[in-house]
């Protein structure tokens, strides 16, 4: 899997995403903003974002993940 393939895999499987994905190999660091993330603690929200992860997880595809996740009014502070 490349980071092309998980940023298109958050994107279609979260909500009126925007998302940044890096890495290579099994190893990526993604950036995911969505108005989904409204109202959601940050566990919540990764456990959001690994959900759509679970098969490329559990298949090999994807080892590790480091993850930042901000509403669209978060990330305009930035």
């Amino acid at each position: 899997m490349n980071a092309g393939e998980v940023k298109a895999l958050l994107e279609s499987s979260i909500r009126e995403s925007e998302v940044l994905a890096e890495g290579e190999g099994c190893n990526f660091r993604v950036v995911v903003v969505s108005s989904e993330f409204e109202g959601m603690s940050t566990v919540k929200r990764q456990q959001l974002v690994y959900s759509h992860l679970q098969d490329a997880i559990a298949s090999g595809a994807i080892h590790a993940v480091t993850m930042k996740t901000y509403t669209p009014e978060q990330a305009s502070k930035l």
